[in-house]
């Protein structure tokens, strides 16, 4: 899949779903944003903001007018997945953007979550613009429990701050699926595997694998990765996330251990960003700064935890 496609989810049952490839960070199949077609069309997931216009023309191909769109769900407020809200609510004027209550308040005045954003992804930012603050009147705070609905689909909350303390997951029952955010995970559907993501400043270990426990008891079919694309699990929703618990334990003892074994923390961000595997996925720019960052965020929770 390549930036601007898009293409409807056939996976599982799904119906009425679309997804878009963002293009983020310059990288195929990396960034995913989704498209609901249905009595109050929404749009899950919104990338960082700088190929917003893609979105537009994804609503356009599937013959949602711009007026037409009613919702806008952000799992959380990290720009990777809130960025291009405040665009696309500028262009879609009939649209609410529905957010954790925990992150609202830093969209419509983004200043803190650009400074966060920035010393998180670093020399990254280039890829980024600086989000369009959202009138407080277009802003609708959930929580666990909410329901958003569409029509046919609804969007049940669930809370999830093991990545960030303002993460939730979208449920849509009719579609047997859930958005994941990325309380899953990030899926590389090029080798069919699942990698770790655990950027500072909120990445908590246990609370993460907590949220897979809140992912198995919904028991979906279909997992919906902003990072990236649709996944079918079938029956094998336990193992699935099983994997990932042990893709994230196993992460965070490597990075202990490497910390214990040299003498700087920069020193252990510079190991892992030259041993990424993921190079020939992503390119060599991406592939290491994605993993400095977690290796930061890793860091940061062996800290909080000591």
């Amino acid at each position: 899949m390549e930036v601007g496609d898009v293409r409807e989810v056939t996976t599982g049952d799904c119906s009425d779903l679309y997804y878009l490839d963002t293009g983020m960070y310059d990288t195929d199949e990396y960034g995913a944003v989704y498209v609901l077609d249905d009595d109050r069309p929404a749009v899950v997931e919104t990338g960082i903001g700088t190929n917003y216009e893609l979105i537009l023309d994804a609503l356009e191909t599937v013959g949602i007018e711009r007026e037409e769109l009613a919702v806008i769900a952000v799992t959380h407020i990290h720009l990777d997945h809130a960025g291009g809200a405040g665009f696309l609510a500028r262009e879609c004027p009939n649209a609410e953007v529905y957010v954790s209550d925990a992150g609202a308040s830093l969209l419509a005045d983004p200043a803190k979550l650009v400074a966060g954003t920035k010393n998180a992804v670093g020399d990254q930012w280039e890829f980024y613009a600086d989000p369009e603050p959202i009138p407080e009147d277009r802003l609708v705070g959930i929580e666990g429990g909410d329901v958003i609905d569409l029509g046919t689909h609804e969007l049940r909350v669930h809370e999830a701050p093991g990545h960030a303390f303002h993460q939730v997951v979208f449920e849509d029952p009719a579609n047997d699926a859930v958005f994941t955010g990325d309380a899953a995970g990030i899926w590389v559907p090029e080798r069919e595997a699942i990698r770790e993501t655990s950027p500072p400043s909120d990445f908590d270990l246990e609370e993460c694998l907590a949220d897979l426990e809140t992912l198995a008891a919904i028991d979906p079919d279909v997992l919906l990765y902003t990072h990236f694309g649709p996944r079918a699990i079938g029956d094998d929703v336990d193992d699935v996330l099983e994997e990932y618990g042990t893709v994230l334990e196993a992460w965070v003892e490597a990075v202990e251990a490497k910390r214990a074994e040299l003498e700087t923390d920069e020193a252990v961000i510079d190991h892992f960003a030259a041993e990424t595997g993921m190079v020939d996925v992503w390119g060599e720019r991406k592939a290491r700064a994605e993993t400095a960052m977690n290796v930061r965020g890793v860091l940061g929770y062996l800290d909080d935890r000591s």
